[in-house]
């Protein structure tokens, strides 16, 4: 049976567009509420500092919301070249000319009046493909908030204690390290076409487009993301010191790197006394989910706490090679980045095409963690695959290419100069992402040896 997208949601009007604006700005300032001295430093030569962030969308939106589609002057012409991320890696931003916090929100703050007075003037039934649907703004929306995933990134490789909100999260399944759940851990889907990427939704980006069809025998997905008990059971096993599960180059990084373990997990909580630990025994969270205990356990450093690593929740921060080397380990292998998308059945989310439910996923920074695994069954795609988006990034076994017929839009940089054998797929975003920036067909890539990222993975085998 042919699987196509259903219908797209109604088009955004100004009002939804208004407020989507104003919700990721809030998230903005909300991340970039501290003292000046953590915004302007530089916290990782992996990240920027978070000042450059916040002028960083203000630039974007005066490129494209008030130049390219409302036409007007330059406000701040001369501050391109700073904000431009294409020409400045992020180890090099700290040396530039920044606009220091006080002006970059006034900078910032003086663009989004004059792009709310473009959104009031604006005739979104335009057939010019920048105004038609609302695309520049959401074009605007999607990168704000992508920045702002990058921003919680940062914090994180700060270890900064106090700045970012925690919240609560559903339980999900309870799991001891290397056991295996109750219920059914992987869901078959059967072999035939599906409509792979979209033409229809307003917001989607040029490397989701065009839609395709695409034809895939019968395959076994896991039903949820890989644990931390999952993982630990790989660790314990040796997995970091056997070359038999890591592609070549996999396993002479982690040599080099010393790898043993996910980004910041230590054993016994032993990091110079970084953060507070919150118990020498295994404990149980608000969110019922179980720890590794203390003493000889794992723990984990979290936005500048320390905390026995939970049992029950999707591992994070590990690499694509340490994803490919768990799933060869384990006898499977990861999906590949049609697979996934098959499996959640050709809709805008796998429940269907209405925006999320508190109950579906876990998005928008509800809580600064993944939930556990089994926490949003009423999330599950039509084969019953759960936590498809949220919660995790998921690793794809493919590596970020074009689809039949694609055509570069607004600009080759967003995805067109990217494309080739050096970056791998993610799909389903995370706890940090949006629901305004996630979808089905969203294309996430990245290094495969990124960890700083809040990306876990899936696993799938062969049918038969």
């Amino acid at each position: 049976m042919r699987e196509r997208h259903a219908p797209p949601p109604p088009a955004a009007g100004k009002e939804l567009i208004a407020a989507e604006l104003a919700a990721a700005r809030a998230r903005s300032l909300a991340y970039t509420d501290m003292e000046d001295d953590l915004l302007v430093r530089q916290h990782s030569p992996l990240m920027s500092p978070l000042v450059w962030d916040l002028a960083h969308v203000g630039n974007y939106e005066e490129l494209w919301v008030l130049r390219a589609a409302g036409g007007i002057t330059p406000l701040r012409p001369e501050i391109d070249d700073i904000y431009d991320a294409f020409k400045h890696p992020r180890k090099d931003r700290p040396s530039l000319p920044l606009l220091g916090p006080a002006e970059a929100r006034r900078y910032i703050s003086g663009v989004r009046g004059r792009v709310l007075d473009v959104l009031d003037a604006v005739d979104l039934d335009d057939p010019d493909p920048l105004r038609a649907g609302g695309f520049v703004f959401g074009l605007v929306v999607q990168h704000e908030h992508q920045h702002d995933e990058t921003m919680l990134a940062t914090l994180q490789l700060s270890g900064e204690p106090g700045l970012i909100q925690d919240g609560e999260l559903p339980a999900g399944c309870a799991q001891d390290a290397g056991e295996t759940r109750s219920g059914q851990d992987e869901v078959f889907v059967p072999p035939g076409p599906f409509v792979m990427g979209t033409d229809a939704l307003p917001w989607a980006y040029d490397n989701e487009r065009p839609s395709h069809l695409m034809d895939l025998p019968a395959y076994w997905i896991d039903r949820w993301p890989v644990s931390n008990g999952d993982y630990l059971a790989f660790i314990a096993d040796g997995g970091y010191d056997d070359p038999r599960w890591w592609r070549p180059e996999g396993w002479e990084w982690v040599r080099q790197k010393g790898i043993h373990a996910p980004l910041f997990w230590t054993r016994g909580g032993a990091e110079g006394g970084a953060g507070r630990r919150t118990g020498s025994h295994a404990v149980h969270t608000g969110n019922g989910g179980r720890h590794a205990a203390g003493g000889d356990g794992w723990w984990r450093r979290r936005f500048g706490r320390m905390e026995p690593v939970p049992l029950d929740e999707p591992v994070q921060h590990v690499s694509w090679y340490e994803a490919d080397a768990y799933a060869r380990w384990a006898g499977k292998r990861l999906p590949t980045e049609a697979e996934w998308e098959k499996a959640c059945g050709g809709r805008r989310f796998p429940w269907g095409d209405a925006d999320p439910r508190p109950d579906q996923a876990n998005l928008g920074h509800r809580a600064a963690r993944p939930a556990p695994v089994g926490a949003y069954p009423a999330g599950a795609g039509p084969y019953g695959a759960e936590q498809m988006i949220g919660d995790v990034w998921e690793w794809t076994s493919s590596w970020f290419q074009p689809y039949p017929g694609f055509r570069s839009f607004p600009y080759p940089e967003y995805s067109e100069v990217f494309f080739g054998e050096t970056y791998r797929v993610l799909r389903g975003g995370s706890w940090a992402t949006h629901s305004a920036a996630i979808r089905t067909t969203f294309r996430n890539w990245d290094y495969p040896i990124r960890r700083q990222i809040f990306a876990g993975f899936r696993c799938a085998r062969v049918a038969g």
